[in-house]
């Protein structure tokens, strides 16, 4: 079903097409200007659908040259065809025939970055989500399985490596310059998983030897002279390849593997089958130019993709609505997998982290959605952090209440029942049902109803009984077109925690159900009684996360504080911390005083910094205040940044006063040694060390420590820390201004390494940056046709920058507007993406919301908006 129209598309009216494409032939003859697609389909009429019934296949911006139905022209009155469509009018009525189309696509002007493009002398393709129909005339949806045999015809200097999905199977020179190479892929896919990349690219190669005793080749395809950079992204890829058989009995089944890195691209990453295409960013990597954070996104992202082998690819999608199927599970997957990779804990909070600063505003706002969608205008607009984070958030819930040896084993009867099916989230929960025999109707709620649901929490302790009793209550606010919501299946992990930091114990629970140290919260209110409890305890609740929702009630912050030191839960003395500094900077933020609260709070967090027990990268997390971001969520309404950073400056300047001494002999301590190693350790004791390096530059006032740290960094790590303190705390400086001038020096060349520096300039706070972003846009390492460019500029100034954004003269709305604007003909997907940051308009003060209003009418007043954007700029109004 077409949706660039922006017409709007409803799960309800959901009907299978009435005719298959078993079988697609393709070839590509390769032109940068011209381009000439020849694809030969089998074609059969599914049962139900009758005689004379026509074909509709879908295009976008095609040029049809021939047409041709069982190698016979047909009649001009017999088909319609259109740049955006092609209906046969009379297919044979046998209801089995061949088509053969000859079309003619420009990839070199196709700068939406969808279908077939050049970009840097690359012919690269991204089909996903409806990207094939701009390659040729097809049925361009996810039920539509076909086996691909694929031919494509090249200038040999220009393109001496040809690559699609699949398993090689020929190749050879043609007359000229040219030469060709056919594959073929067995499995059967949907259009938005094919692949082609045609380019003069080096390939760095290895082998992996599967549980079973194949061997498959693998391959990482990248820019020449940059082949170093992509040995963590092997590593890693075999690492993936590995856990997956041994966690989830998931084996490769093809012959090759290849991933291709390229610099302009929509996405992370896609994950066809057999040819993952990424953007560089997640791939490319050295202790040089890339971070900690980057080398932990590059392990997750290219484990994310290969999972998506088994989970999006031998099983797909029925439909777009479903699209959660592949990407919440498959987060799921890889989220496990780091954790495996790396400190459990520490990845739980940086997980949850994300999901608060992403999922928690998208769902709380006007874009708020569930995770399985009734209706969108444009399907491009829901690959968002409810789709991904929280519907990997629904599968490790799942995972809870049933158990980990049925989540097991319904995965295991998932891949077995549905393999090289296009199945839906009902056959996802069915598995689930029929292994463990749990009612999973309630649970299904998570799919189907937006919001984040609220928990209020109130408990107390009968010395007399020796009874504890926790009680309950759920809510979750209206959200756009769902006012009324129902109950849902909360499971709410928890420990009962003594004066001793350890879990006391208890004899029996009345009144819900309690089982593997869970609370099932699935009514409006319930009250859990505890027997036989001998000392009153502490509540830790929502351990781990176990459930996406807010809570509140029932702790106080001496509460909060014993948790923080003592819960034998790291992620729940993390958790406790963290509502202890929230609630602390949202008093602030609204003017309000409370000194006692923050000596504890500084005492506290020199403690922790120095207890030795704790990993280095836990010590780091629980050292970093809430953001700007996660104050302004926390206060919901008639939000102030400045409000917000004045607090939140006032407390890091206490902490660092109060533990000057003690952070600078830990900082001393922790010195770098030896060589540099992207593990956990490594990236752990950097961590801890750039953090209490952002507290002292604070506290000295004075940039000569943050310059050494900079002079002396071995790594972009520490450099990149370095920089981001001389400009946060020493802006004005000259220190600043050199740190500046020589990292544009030494990296001018690097794109990904500058993008970190046009990065760090995006997020120092103040109206005075929204200047500095319009000046930068005009920098000559700028390129507005670049996205990874323009998310690294102007996309982190309106999602990471609150003071600059929301600047109170709306100079940060009118600057983003502009750009939307901008870049929306040439790439509507990039546009739309950089209008979500005005999702939050409505929870600031009102002047603000005056300003944004009136940025956000401007833009919606344009008629050549492209659907993308109309629809992000009217669900953002209404």
């Amino acid at each position: 079903m077409r949706t660039d129209s922006g017409q709007i598309v409803r799960l309800e009216d959901y009907a299978p097409s009435d005719y298959l494409i078993p079988q697609t032939h393709l070839t590509f003859r390769l032109g940068s200007e011209r381009t000439i697609v020849i694809a030969e389909m089998s074609i059969e009429r599914r049962d139900g659908a009758g005689p004379g019934t026509p074909l509709v296949l879908d295009g976008d911006e095609l040029e049809l040259l021939s047409l041709e139905i069982d190698g016979r022209e047909p009649a001009r009155t017999s088909f319609k065809a259109t740049p955006q469509r092609l209906t046969l009018l009379e297919p044979p009525a046998s209801g089995q025939f061949t088509i053969r189309i000859e079309t003619a696509i420009a990839p070199s002007t196709n700068e939406n970055l969808m279908g077939l493009y050049r970009s840097n002398g690359v012919y690269c393709t991204q089909c996903e989500a409806e990207g094939f129909r701009r390659i040729t005339y097809f049925l361009d949806r996810p039920d539509i399985l076909s086996i691909y045999t694929v031919r494509i015809e090249a200038l040999k200097s220009q393109a001496p490596v040809l690559l699609a999905n699949g398993n090689p199977v020929e190749q050879g020179n043609l007359d000229g310059d040219r030469h060709y190479a056919v594959w073929h892929d067995p499995f059967p896919k949907p259009s938005y998983l094919f692949a082609l990349v045609a380019g003069d690219l080096a390939r760095v190669g290895d082998n992996f030897v599967t549980a079973s005793g194949r061997r498959v080749d693998l391959g990482i395809y990248v820019e020449h002279g940059k082949e170093k950079r992509a040995a963590y992204a092997m590593d890693a890829l075999k690492r993936s390849m590995r856990w997956d058989e041994e966690v989830f009995g998931r084996e490769y089944d093809l012959d090759i593997f290849n991933i291709v890195a390229v610099s302009d691209f929509n996405f992370g990453a896609m994950e066809n089958k057999g040819l993952n295409i990424f953007n560089d960013k997640y791939v490319l990597a050295d202790r040089m130019t890339a971070t900690d954070t980057d080398f932990a996104n590059i392990e997750a992202i290219v484990a994310h993709e290969y999972f998506h082998n088994w989970t999006g690819n031998r099983i797909t999608c029925r439909d777009w609505f479903q699209l959660c199927l592949k990407e919440g599970l498959t987060v799921f997957r890889d989220r496990e997998f780091s954790a495996d990779q790396r400190e459990r804990t520490v990845r739980r909070i940086a997980d949850v982290k994300g999901l608060k600063a992403q999922q928690f505003p998208e769902d709380q706002g006007p874009l708020a959605h569930p995770v399985r969608p009734r209706r969108y205008r444009e399907i491009n607009n829901f690959y968002t952090a409810t789709v991904y984070q929280k519907g990997a958030e629904i599968v490790r819930m799942l995972k809870t209440i049933i158990g980990p040896d049925h989540f097991r084993a319904g995965m295991e009867l998932y891949f077995e029942r549905h393999d090289g099916q296009a199945v839906t989230i009902e056959d996802f929960l069915q598995v689930f049902a029929d292994v463990s025999g749990f009612d999973l109707s309630q649970f299904a709620l998570w799919y189907h109803q937006a919001g984040t649901p609220h928990v209020e929490v109130r408990y107390a302790y009968d010395a007399r009984r020796r009874t504890f009793t926790v009680e309950l209550e759920q809510s979750v606010q209206p959200t756009p077109s769902e006012q009324r919501k129902r109950l849902m299946h909360i499971p709410l992990s928890f420990g009962l925690v003594g004066p001793d930091g350890r879990d006391v114990s208890y004899a029996s629970v009345d009144g819900g159900l309690v089982s593997g140290g869970t609370m099932h919260l699935k009514r409006r209110r319930q009250t859990f009684r505890f027997t036989d409890v001998a000392q009153p305890p502490v509540l830790s609740i929502n351990r781990g996360f176990s459930a996406p929702v807010t809570l509140s009630g029932g702790h106080g912050q001496k509460d909060l504080i014993f948790l923080a030191r003592h819960d034998s839960d790291r992620f729940g003395r993390w958790q406790a911390l963290n509502d202890v500094l929230m609630a602390k900077l949202a008093t602030a933020s609204r003017r309000k005083r409370s000194e006692e609260a923050a000596a504890e709070i500084t005492q506290l967090l020199g403690e922790l910094a120095a207890d030795e027990s704790l990993a280095p990268a836990y010590r780091a997390q629980m050292l970093t205040l809430p953001s700007e971001s996660d104050v302004a969520r926390e206060l919901g309404a008639r939000v102030d940044p400045d409000a917000i950073l004045a607090a939140r400056e006032e407390l890091v300047q206490a902490i660092a006063a109060t533990n000057a001494a003690a952070f600078a002999s830990l900082y001393d301590a922790i010195e770098p040694k030896g060589r540099f190693v992207p593990d956990a350790t490594g990236a752990g004791n950097r961590a801890l060390r750039n953090i209490l390096l952002d507290y002292l530059a604070t506290h000295e006032g004075a940039p000569e420590r943050a310059s050494a740290h900079l002079e002396q960094a071995t790594n972009m790590t520490d450099r990149f820390a370095a920089l981001n303190v001389l400009l946060h705390r020493h802006g004005t400086t000259d220190a600043a201004r050199d740190a500046l001038a020589s990292y544009e020096r030494q990296f001018g060349d690097d794109p990904l390494a500058m993008d970190k520096w046009f990065m760090a300039q995006a997020t120092v706070p103040g109206k005075a940056t929204v200047e500095t972003v319009r000046k930068l846009m005009r920098h000559p390492h700028f390129a507005i046709t670049n996205p990874n460019r323009v998310r690294a500029l102007v996309f982190t100034f309106a999602s990471a920058n609150q003071t600059a954004f929301h600047a109170l003269n709306g100079a940060g709305y009118e600057l983003l507007a502009e750009t939307v604007l901008e870049v929306d003909p040439r790439n509507p997907q990039l546009s739309a993406k950089l209008a979500t940051s005005f999702r939050s308009w409505r929870s600031v003060d009102a002047p603000r919301q005056a300003r944004a209003r009136k940025v956000l009418l401007a833009i919606a007043a344009r008629k050549s908006l492209s659907p993308d954007l109309r629809d992000i700029i009217d669900r953002t109004l209404a």
